[in-house]
């Protein structure tokens, strides 16, 4: 089938028939299969490099928005450790006898303003989670609705960026999108992977797909990755209901929720054993693998000024406190690089 990639925000959803595949992470891709090498990349210029095309696979960049995970909600709570978090980590706020500050973001992928939130490729959703610590510092945890990354090294990510920019309407075939999945079948198997559209960010579990390093008070160090598990259970429409939902269901839906019921999830981390892969995202963990509960996020409030808070902030995976390190992963180390060109593209 042809390759579809829009070169500029949509009015309306995509039919569902002409969809080839889902989407990944931080772009629109559409599927099919074929052969050739990418372009190489410098290493120095990822940062920027994903951000240019990232705007190029939504037609921005779009006034005051992200390159990516454009449209969002923000949302206020507060975290609540469990008492077996501080055998993994002596971070202050797994250790904490009262209640942390927490400021949340969920988001549709891509820079495209007015995806609707229930079209194919508004999925794997994002999730980012601001702490505010005793010491009034802030740690951060950034997910999507996804076990594991299409790719593991940054240089892949930018050259998929790039070949479903190049991959629009009236590109021969086979297309430089073609080419790469078929030189990276793990890619092409995670953009095969069924994602409804969920009833509710409520009801859709997040995970942290690259790996940390958790050290408690007696100087233990494993790997884990985090994973929020939402304690209403996981939920999906059924695809009649998305084909018949509003655009902005989700949006709406958890400001609603959270007006009226709090919304909880188990903050949990699965933790690596001997030849796991921690430094590649783009392979998931046996789900056989231990997992320790760290707490629970519970969401009851609604940021007011939506509009100022979400061009204000920024996450950022490795802001971290003293009991959590990074992992040597590439796409995790050159994150906040990228991040901070989004942000001043932003802010201008």
């Amino acid at each position: 089938m042809p390759t579809n990639v829009p070169s500029r925000p949509p009015t309306s959803a995509p039919s569902r028939n002409a969809v080839t595949g889902m989407l990944l992470a931080a772009g629109v891709l559409w599927l099919t299969t074929a052969a050739a090498d990418p372009a190489p990349v410098d290493a120095a210029a990822i940062p920027q490099e994903a951000v240019a095309a990232l705007n190029k696979i939504s037609g921005g960049p779009h006034a005051g928005l992200r390159a990516n995970h454009a449209k969002g909600v923000m949302v206020t709570g507060h975290f609540e450790a469990a008492a077996s978090a501080s055998s993994v980590s002596k971070a202050v706020h797994f250790g904490a006898g009262t209640p942390i500050p927490v400021l949340v973001r969920f988001s549709d992928p891509t820079g495209i303003p007015n995806l609707p939130d229930a079209d194919p490729n508004a999925s794997p959703h994002g999730m980012a989670i601001r702490f505010t610590l005793p010491s009034h510092a802030t740690t951060d945890i950034v997910a999507i609705s996804a076990s594991s990354f299409p790719v593991g090294k940054p240089e892949e990510f930018v050259q998929l960026l790039r070949a479903i920019g190049d991959s629009g309407p009236g590109a021969k075939a086979p297309t430089a999108v073609d080419a790469f999945m078929a030189a990276h079948p793990a890619a092409a198997a995670w953009a095969h992977t069924p994602r409804p559209a969920p009833e509710s960010f409520a009801t859709l579990a997040f995970y942290g797909v690259n790996a940390f390093k958790f050290t408690n008070a007696a100087g233990l160090t494993r790997y884990g990755r985090y994973q929020i598990i939402p304690l209403a259970g996981e939920h999906a429409l059924a695809e009649a209901a998305a084909k018949g939902a509003a655009p902005n269901y989700l949006m709406d839906e958890i400001r609603t929720r959270v007006g009226t019921h709090p919304v909880k999830y188990r903050l949990q981390v699965q933790l690596a054993e001997a030849g796991d892969a921690v430094n590649d995202g783009s392979v998931a963990w046996p789900a056989a693998r231990k997992v320790i509960e760290l707490g629970t996020i519970t969401l009851d409030g609604t940021v007011q000024d939506q509009v100022a808070e979400q061009k204000r902030i920024l996450y950022n995976p490795l802001s971290l406190t003293d009991g959590i390190a990074p992992s040597e992963d590439p796409i995790l180390l050159v994150r906040p690089a990228a991040y901070a060109v989004s942000y001043l593209q932003r802010a201008n």
